[in-house]
């Protein structure tokens, strides 16, 4: 298997040889899981705690989560068994576009079939599976990660003590779904995706770098961009926010795959708690696990009123509020607030107290 970026020494691979049935009906001849475990599985098995990854995340939580990890914080080795998996269809480890099909030999590329959040949560239960865990303290994650936070209460709710999805909806606006789309098609405008795309060692940097721009001015906030870089130049050519999305534009194609971009942002676009289900409505008050959400109140890709909504359908939840105008990143720069906010719901839920954000 190729990665765009170095895997970690301490990655762990599940390996299933057996065939994995998707949502869609497509089928992966076997799936590999990449994997990464922080701390020890006590006796009975009951602190473990499972990390879901955003976008373009990994298995590698202490890279991406900094100020997350340690004694005192979120999740802390002296008392958790904290376990974050690189989600299917992703390029750091687990099966996905630049993985090999073996039954053709050649990498999925473009022809991997279409996945949903759905699989992944399924995917992350054959693993938690072989690692011998039954049940789950918390499920904890924002953005993607918390679709599938959501899912987890849905899909396995007998298999989960407690969640808390941050920074999301119940299913995914109109206005992301544009988003997303946009995205897509300036990666598929590429003249370098079309000529090269199925070949992992040919990324596409204009596209991809443009649609990770794009995303980039919904991940922060009008005011954050005001206030960082107003009129200011970085040069006699360059503002310097024109330079700063450059810069982040040519960060991602260094370190990412552009199918799968197209095939995460597409799953992401599918999301939706009451797809499939009696109504969306519904799908939410049969969550009966004690659930924390998180809202950021800058955040224009998924606002306030989305969590607000989830507080209100799901029977036993709360809300808390990062009121930082750093937009929907605010989750992985304000660490030492979601870190209390994560640790003070695990207490509530251990004590049996969790009725109040």
């Amino acid at each position: 298997m190729n990665y765009i970026k170095p895997i970690s020494k301490h990655t762990g691979f599940f390996v299933s040889r057996q065939p994995f049935t998707l949502e869609s009906g497509g089928v992966l001849p076997e799936v590999t899981v990449a994997y990464r475990t922080w701390g020890r599985l006590n006796r009975d098995r009951s602190n473990a705690v499972l990390v879901c990854h955003a976008l373009t995340g990994s298995a590698d939580a202490d890279e991406w989560w900094p100020g997350m990890f340690g004694k005192g914080c979120a999740f802390d080795p002296d008392h958790d068994f904290v376990i974050c998996s690189n989600v299917l269809g992703s390029c750091y480890g687990t099966t996905g576009p630049l993985s090999v099909n073996p039954q053709s030999g050649r990498h999925y590329g473009p022809d991997f079939p279409a996945i949903t959040i759905r699989d992944m949560v399924h995917l992350q239960r054959l693993l938690l599976d072989e690692l011998g865990i039954e049940r789950l303290r918390l499920v904890v994650g924002a953005s993607l990660g918390g679709m599938q936070v959501l899912e987890w209460g849905c899909l396995y709710p007998e298999k989960v003590h407690a969640l808390m999805p941050m920074g999301i909806s119940g299913r995914h606006s109109a206005w992301c779904i544009a988003q997303s789309e946009a995205q897509r098609s300036a990666i598929m405008a590429d003249r370098e995706w079309n000529d090269g795309w199925y070949d992992p060692a040919h990324q596409p940097k204009g596209g991809l770098g443009a649609a990770r721009m794009m995303a980039m001015c919904t991940y922060r906030s009008f005011e954050n961009f005001q206030e960082r870089f107003g009129r200011k130049r970085k040069d006699s050519l360059l503002f310097q926010a024109e330079s700063y999305l450059h810069y982040q534009g040519e960060k991602l194609v260094r370190r990412f795959d552009a199918n799968t971009y197209i095939a995460l942002t597409r799953a992401m676009d599918m999301h939706d708690l009451g797809r499939g289900r009696e109504s969306y409505e519904a799908a939410l008050d049969a969550i009966r696990v004690p659930v924390a959400i998180l809202s950021i109140t800058s955040d224009i890709l998924y606002p306030p009123e989305e969590q607000e909504e989830l507080a209100k359908l799901i029977p036993d939840s709360s809300i808390g509020y990062l009121r930082e105008p750093y937009g929907h990143d605010a989750f992985l720069i304000l660490t030492d607030e979601v870190s209390a906010m994560v640790r003070q719901f695990k207490e509530r839920i251990a004590s049996g107290n969790h009725s109040a954000a």
